[in-house]
């Protein structure tokens, strides 16, 4: 069944709002990003449900758009921006773009398996939460070949994110997040932060809105090739954490 889904859905239009669109970010994803389109499809087709694709360029200078484009898959949309404007921005075209009733936010790399759909999926449809988090800090998760100086910066950064902002995650930045439709562009609407930080951003909107978050514990794996520069989002981190209490107390958040 998994094969004809598959084939149905790379050249078949949707005829209706799908179930679930998902939304991936690329930047200089010129390697990873048609195997991870290849792992998405093979998995969603067995599922039973409609989908629709997004891969949101961030003005990528090597053959990422290129090979998306040439796939020609009928339910892909390819959004492309004119330069780099960060990851935020990326994602926020996305959201406002995507059409289904859940909205996965699913990073390029793959790093946490397609696989764990299905748990974000439950919480949204048969427990009610309006977003549920995919987690390397939650309870049962599982994580694999991150580095000593990663896990140490991540959980000073975890420290400062709960004593600070007391959303109740513990896990901001893990990218594998799902929204309801209506929740995700309220918030991403609301948005202002355009780099990595913008995860934090979001989730203490939804917090502040009063939406219903859960954290859900995942497997993650530390994929090479990784576009961050540690020591350099930690400093944007910093900065970010700073701007979002700012923006809170300046009533920037006051209409979203």
């Amino acid at each position: 069944m998994g094969y004809h889904e598959y084939e149905r859905w790379k050249a078949t239009p949707l005829e209706m709002e799908p179930d679930l669109s998902i939304v991936i970010p690329a930047y200089n994803e010129e390697e990873r990003i048609i195997p991870t389109i290849g792992a998405i499809a093979s998995h969603l087709s067995d599922l039973g449900i409609t989908w629709e694709l997004i891969v949101t360029d961030d003005g990528s200078k090597d053959q990422t758009v290129t090979l998306v484009e040439q796939l020609n898959f009928t339910n892909l949309s390819l959004l492309k921006a004119p330069q780099n404007e960060g990851k935020g921005s990326a994602v926020r075209r996305g959201m406002l773009a995507a059409r289904g009733k859940y909205i996965l936010f699913d990073d390029a790399d793959n790093s946490t398996p397609v696989e764990e759909i299905e748990k974000l999926l439950y919480k949204l449809v048969y427990e009610g939460y309006d977003v549920a988090v995919g987690s390397r800090a939650a309870a049962g998760s599982q994580e694999a070949n991150r580095t000593l100086l990663r896990r140490i910066l991540s959980g000073g950064l975890r420290w400062m994110v709960h004593n600070l902002f007391r959303i109740g995650v513990r896990d901001t930045q893990c990218g594998f997040k799902m929204y309801r439709r209506e929740v995700a562009q309220r918030l991403h609407t609301a948005q202002t932060i355009e780099g990595f930080s913008f995860d934090l951003e979001i989730l203490y909107l939804a917090a502040k809105m009063g939406y219903k978050i859960v954290e859900v514990p995942v497997e993650w794996v530390d994929a090479p090739g990784s576009k961050v520069n540690t020591s350099k989002e930690v400093r944007r981190f910093l900065h970010d954490l700073l701007k979002i209490k700012l923006n809170d107390l300046r009533g920037v958040y006051a209409n979203a």
